[in-house]
C-alpha cells in the first residue's frame, strides 16, 4: 500500500489542505486490496465467454447431427420420378415410403360432373322458378329464385349460399351468358341429377340445361393391380407416395422409381462436420495467445483438455452396422488440426451401395450416432450434468464469493471514508485557524508589554 502526504505549506499560513483530493488518495490505496480479486473476476468472466460460444458451436453440431439421427429426419426422406410426365407425375414421396420401382398405366382420368344452361343474350334478365339438384346418391336439394336472387349473377350466389354440393358460377363469353353447376365432388360419386324448373321471365322462355361433363372415376393399374380413384391425385396406390394423374395413355406403361434422398442426406453430413470444426476450432484458439501475446482465458484450464479428450473420442465410440463401422467408410477423416473433411463422393457411394448400413450407423441402438448425440449432451450446456454447465456454475459461484468480497471491502472503505473525512476535517480547521490565534496572542501580547510586533 502506498503512503499519503499532506500538502498543506506552512503550518502559520493558514492554506490548510485539500481534504477531498487527500481522502480519495487514502480510499485509492485502500481500494488496492480489490485488485487481485477483480482481476480474478475479469480472468472468470473471460472463461465464461469462451465457455458460452463453445457451449453454443456445440449445441449447433448436436443440432444438425439430430437430422441424422432421428428416425424421421433427412435419412427417411424420398424423392421420386416419372418415365412419362406427360402421362404421371410424381407430387411428393413422404418418410413412410419404401424406396422401389414400380409400373403404372393409365387407362382413364377422373372427371368432376358438371350441368350448364343455355345462352341468355342478357345477363341481367329476371329468372324465375327452380332448379333441384342431386349430387351421387344424396338427398336432392330445390333452391327457388326469389325475389333478390332472380338474375343469373344473383341465383348463382343463392345456390352457392344453399351449399348443396355443388358450385354455381356465370360463364359470359360473345355466345351470352349461361348458369354453370359443377359437383364439389369429384369422381362417380359426384354425378349430377338436375330437374330443371327455370324459367328466363324477360324473354319469356324457359331455360335449358345439358352435361358439360360426366362424372368418372380414374383407371389404373399399379404393378398390375387395376384400381380406380375419384380424383386424378392418387394418395394410396402406393405407401407415403403421392402422384398426379395428367393424361389417359392405356398403352403407355410409366415407371414411377421412388430412391432415397441422397442429396439431402450428404446435406445435413456437410453441416454436422462444419459444425464439428467450429467447435474444434473454438478449443484450437484457446490452446495458444491472443493477438496481444497473452494466454487465452482457457489455456490450461482442466475442463478444455477433457471436453478435447471426450469429443475426440466420440468420432471412433460406438457400435457398429452391418459393412460400416467407421465414419472414414462414409468420406469422413481427419486432418491434423483435429478438423475433419468430408468427401462426398465416398458418402454417395455408400449411400448407393449400403444406405440401411448408413442408417443403422446413424440410429441402432449403440451405434455411433446415438453414442456421439450422448457425448454431445454431456459436454454442453445441458443441467444438471453438462461439461460447460458444471464449468459455468463453478466459475459462477467463485465469482459470487468474489463480488461479494469486493462489496464488503467497498462498504468497510466507504465507512472508513465518512469517519476520515470528518477527522480531517477537523484537522484542516485547525490549520486553517492558526493566523487568527496567533493574531489574537500577538495583541494580548502588544496590549500587556506596549510592544506592538507581530508574532507572525
Amino acid at each position: 500500500m502506498g503512503t499519503v502526504g499532506l500538502n498543506f505549506g506552512s503550518a502559520t499560513s493558514g492554506q490548510g489542505f485539500d481534504v477531498t483530493a487527500t481522502v480519495n488518495e487514502i480510499v485509492t490505496n485502500m481500494q488496492a486490496v480489490e485488485t487481485p480479486w477483480k482481476s480474478q473476476l475479469t480472468q472468470l468472466q473471460s472463461e465464461d465467454t469462451a465457455f458460452t460460444s463453445m457451449g453454443t458451436d456445440l449445441s449447433t453440431l448436436s443440432t444438425d447431427l439430430q437430422a441424422l439421427t432421428d428416425f424421421e429426419g433427412v435419412t427417411a426422406a424420398k424423392q421420386g420420378s416419372s418415365s412419362d410426365t406427360s402421362v404421371l407425375s410424381l407430387t411428393s414421396a413422404s418418410t413412410t415410403a419404401t424406396a422401389g420401382s414400380h409400373s403404372i398405366t393409365v387407362s382413364q382420368l377422373a372427371q368432376t360432373s358438371s350441368e350448364y344452361s343455355n345462352s341468355l343474350s342478357n345477363a341481367s334478365d329476371t329468372l324465375s322458378g327452380s332448379i333441384t339438384v342431386q349430387v351421387g346418391s344424396g338427398t336432392a336439394q330445390t333452391v327457388t329464385v326469389g325475389s333478390s336472387s332472380n338474375t343469373l349473377a344473383s341465383y348463382a350466389s343463392a345456390i352457392n349460399a344453399a351449399a348443396i354440393g355443388v358450385t354455381a358460377s356465370v360463364i359470359t363469353d360473345s355466345s351470352g351468358s349461361r348458369l354453370s353447376i359443377v359437383s364439389n365432388t369429384s369422381g362417380a360419386a359426384g354425378q349430377l341429377t338436375l330437374t330443371n324448373n327455370l324459367t328466363d321471365a324477360t324473354a319469356g322462355a324457359a331455360m335449358s340445361f345439358q352435361a358439360g361433363q360426366t362424372g368418372q372415376d380414374a383407371s389404373l393399374t399399379v404393378d398390375g393391380v387395376s384400381i380406380t380413384s375419384s380424383s386424378n391425385t392418387v394418395t394410396n396406390a402406393i405407401p407415403g407416395v403421392t402422384f398426379q394423374l395428367l393424361s389417359a395413355a392405356p398403352s403407355t406403361q410409366v415407371q414411377v422409381e421412388i430412391t432415397n434422398d441422397n442429396s439431402s442426406v450428404e446435406s445435413a453430413f456437410s453441416s454436422m462436420v462444419t459444425a464439428y470444426n467450429a467447435v474444434v476450432k473454438d478449443i484450437n484458439t484457446q490452446e495458444g495467445n491472443n493477438s496481444s501475446g497473452n494466454p487465452e482465458p482457457l489455456y490450461g484450464n482442466p475442463t478444455l483438455a477433457q471436453f478435447q479428450e471426450l469429443l475426440t473420442g466420440a468420432l471412433t465410440g460406438g457400435g457398429a452396422s452391418g459393412s460400416i463401422n467407421s465414419i472414414t467408410q462414409l468420406g469422413i477423416s481427419m486432418n491434423n488440426d483435429g478438423t475433419l473433411t468430408l468427401n462426398t463422393d465416398t458418402l454417395d457411394s455408400v449411400l448407393n451401395s449400403n444406405y440401411s448400413d448408413v442408417v443403422g450407423f446413424l440410429q441402432n441402438t449403440g451405434s455411433w450416432g446415438q453414442n456421439f448425440s450422448n457425448v454431445l449432451n454431456n459436454l454442453g450446456n445441458q443441467a444438471p450434468d453438462g461439461l460447460i454447465y458444471l464449468a459455468l456454475q463453478q466459475d459462477s459461484q467463485q465469482e459470487t464469493n468474489l463480488n461479494n468480497d469486493v462489496s464488503n471491502e467497498e462498504a468497510l472503505i466507504s465507512q472508513q471514508k465518512t469517519s476520515l473525512t470528518a477527522e480531517l476535517n477537523k484537522a484542516n480547521e485547525v490549520l486553517q485557524a492558526i493566523p487568527t490565534q496567533l493574531s489574537e496572542i500577538s495583541e494580548i501580547y502588544s496590549a500587556v508589554t506596549g510592544y506592538n510586533q507581530r508574532i507572525f
